[in-house]
């Protein structure tokens, strides 16, 4: 008899969220029968909870907006670049029924970065102060980045970014939006901003051209400021780009098996095209 596993993505909107895509793809293509994936629709209050109400077929959780921080409250034990960026996007169950928190956000980061051909030396500027910020922050670190500015609505929020930059060697600057068209003739720019945030500077921004410019959304896709970089000759990163690369880690993570990549990336595509 098969035994039942279940895994899921947290956040709120969650409606649009192809993960159970990904992850179903890859439950079937690696032979997984008996393992399922679902969206739960949950704000960062309501977290802890939820989480404590999962039964023991509960493999593990990929957390999203906005509860990447209310995940490490709910952790028995945290990794490493989780603690350093303040923010878990994977909670992981473990055998004696307590959660590990993981961030798979960083990893996927440098991957998709170093694909789209960025290398050490490079300056980055992040738009947004939350937790997917941080993890953006913190792969500008491992990349090696020259430096780092952080454009945020609330100047006060760029100060909780400070100790990523820190933990991972990285001089960081702080700007206020106000200024943020001003910084976005960097080497990468990375969007962290909810749907929506970023659009007015589509218009204003006098991109550089080849430069990488990454927006962590991907629905609707392209977003106005993608479409703006990709017209001005900028090399184009998109949210789904970072979504199959970090569910990869968070699939290996829940499972215990190597994730069969193309599938998950194939049903990703599908997906998209529908």
């Amino acid at each position: 008899m098969t035994t039942a596993r279940r895994a899921g993505v947290l956040g709120k909107p969650i409606a649009h969220s192809l993960s159970p895509v990904i992850h179903n793809a890859g439950y079937a293509a690696a032979g997984l029968t008996g393992w399922s994936y679902t969206r739960i629709e949950c704000a960062a209050a309501e977290l802890p909870a939820l989480v404590a109400g999962l039964g023991p077929e509960w493999a593990g959780l990929s957390v999203t907006m906005p509860g990447k921080e209310a995940a490490l409250a709910v952790a028995a034990e945290v990794s490493p670049v989780a603690a350093a960026v303040g923010a878990a996007n994977t909670l992981v169950r473990r055998p004696d029924g307590s959660w590990y928190a993981d961030n798979t956000d960083v990893v996927g980061m440098v991957e998709v970065l170093t694909d789209a051909g960025v290398r050490p030396g490079a300056t980055v500027t992040v738009l947004g102060a939350g937790g997917t910020a941080r993890a953006a922050v913190a792969a500008a670190g491992r990349l090696d980045a020259r430096e780092v500015t952080v454009v945020a609505r609330r100047m006060a929020a760029t100060e909780d970014i400070r100790p990523v930059a820190r933990a991972v060697d990285v001089p960081m600057r702080a700007a206020a939006w106000d200024d943020a068209a001003a910084h976005l003739d960097a080497d990468v720019v990375i969007s962290t901003v909810p749907k929506g945030g970023a659009d007015p500077l589509a218009v204003t921004a006098a991109w550089r051209p080849g430069s990488v410019v990454f927006d962590a959304l991907y629905d609707p896709w392209p977003t106005p400021l993608a479409a703006s970089a990709e017209a001005a000759g900028c090399r184009i990163v998109s949210g789904l780009d970072l979504l199959l690369a970090q569910a990869v880690g968070q699939f290996e993570h829940f499972t215990g098996v190597a994730a069969p990549r193309a599938a998950m990336a194939a049903a990703l595509a599908a997906a998209r095209a529908t």
